[in-house]
């Protein structure tokens, strides 16, 4: 029989786990004390004090890099490690960058030029194309000694996941179908999350069209987990503690839960955007290229509205990211949020603005209690 794992609520009696316990024990390798970690989330919602907050009440906090420049990247590890002394994640796009195309700027440039000028700022510029930010990226998460690395939408090359391996840095991958999952595992990652069709945020897909990989999060959690010799982490939809211990039982060692954590008041998302997903009643999310190129899972507004039927001028990531900028940025300080880039996924009306760390206990509390409620027995 296999013995029942205990997670300790702080400030509660010890209850016991009902799931069964994989032989690559995840907890233990993440050196966590709960499968509760807060998805990582780029472009300013993951700042260091959410990050430690997790990490502090026993989950696992995550650093969205993937927009960060190296320099602020070496700030953020040094300020995360100046208030927890717990592991913490950091995150990086590792593929699918500065795709070549012949499009026509034009009507998008039509389109953003009349935004522009009702949010009160000077036409736009077609922006040139940088270079791929990764390799500079990853050479500040290596030398800021981050202990645990994870990435989205492809796999680092062979010489760079050596170089992890090398500094004993445990490795997340992002699969969206149990094909990506496979080949996560033999390019050498210590654990694989299983992004459902239900996350808010960009798309991790990189095998395929992002269409075809669509699975919803338990479909994809039984798939990897029957299919893949590695610990799951569930994403996708986990917005409480029930959720948390469906995942669980479905036989993810961890979920990852990012909606859930952006109204926390750590969460550097600005107020429009918090006040947006407090406000929604009901399941409003749209899969969008709208405001990067890429598609993701966001609250539907005004910009997604206007583009809807138009996605032909939507331009390729990173340039039409750069582009809308200016616009998601006057957006969020105007508390304009028709303009914003309202990243949320499927769930999105059961989000608490509670602070991380309560959050965290709140979660094992309902997950407990979901369990107890339970007559799930495992032999």
């Amino acid at each position: 029989m296999i013995q029942p794992r205990k997670f300790p609520i702080p400030g509660k009696v010890w209850k016991e786990r009902k799931h069964p316990v994989l032989p690559d024990d995840l907890l233990n390798r993440l050196g966590i004390q709960y499968p509760v970690i807060q998805g990582p989330m780029g472009g300013g919602p993951s700042t260091p004090e959410l990050v430690a907050a997790v990490s502090n009440a026993g989950g696992l906090g995550s650093l969205g890099a993937a927009y960060l420049k190296p320099d602020e990247i070496t700030a953020a590890i040094r300020q995360i490690k100046s208030l927890t002394n717990k592991p913490f994640n950091v995150n990086l796009f590792a593929g699918g960058y500065g795709a070549k195309t012949d499009q026509d700027p034009g009507p998008m440039m039509d389109l953003l030029a009349e935004i522009h000028e009702a949010l009160g700022l000077p036409a736009p510029v077609l922006p040139q194309l940088p270079p791929d930010p990764f390799a500079a990226q990853l050479e500040a998460v290596l030398d800021a000694g981050a202990p645990i690395f994870s990435f989205t939408f492809g796999i680092p090359d062979r010489d760079a996941m050596a170089r992890l391996q090398a500094r004993h840095i445990t490795i997340v991958g992002t699969a969206t179908t149990v094909k990506e999952a496979e080949i996560l595992a033999e390019a050498g990652v210590d654990a694989i999350v299983a992004q459902g069709a239900e996350a808010g945020a960009h798309r991790g897909t990189f095998a395929g069209s992002f269409e075809a990989s669509m699975m919803p999060t338990h479909d994809l959690v039984r798939g990897i987990h029957s299919g893949v010799p590695l610990p799951v982490i569930a994403s996708g939809g986990i917005m409480d503690g029930r959720d948390l211990a469906s995942v669980l039982q479905l036989g993810a060692s961890a979920a990852a839960l990012g909606t859930a954590f952006l109204v926390c008041p750590e969460s550097g998302a600005s107020d429009a955007h918090k006040q947006a997903i407090l406000a929604a009643r009901e399941d409003t999310t749209v899969i969008t290229r709208a405001f990067s190129g890429r598609p993701a899972r966001g609250l539907a507004n005004t910009f997604t509205h206007k583009l809807t039927g138009r996605e032909d001028i939507i331009l390729s990531y990173p340039r039409q990211n750069i582009l809308t900028r200016a616009m998601r940025t006057a957006a969020a300080k105007l508390g304009e949020s028709g303009f914003l880039s309202l990243w949320a996924g499927r769930g999105v009306a059961r989000a608490r603005a509670l602070p991380a760390g309560e959050l965290v206990g709140r979660l094992l509390e309902e997950m407990n209690a979901a369990e107890e409620k339970s007559s799930v027995k495992i032999d």
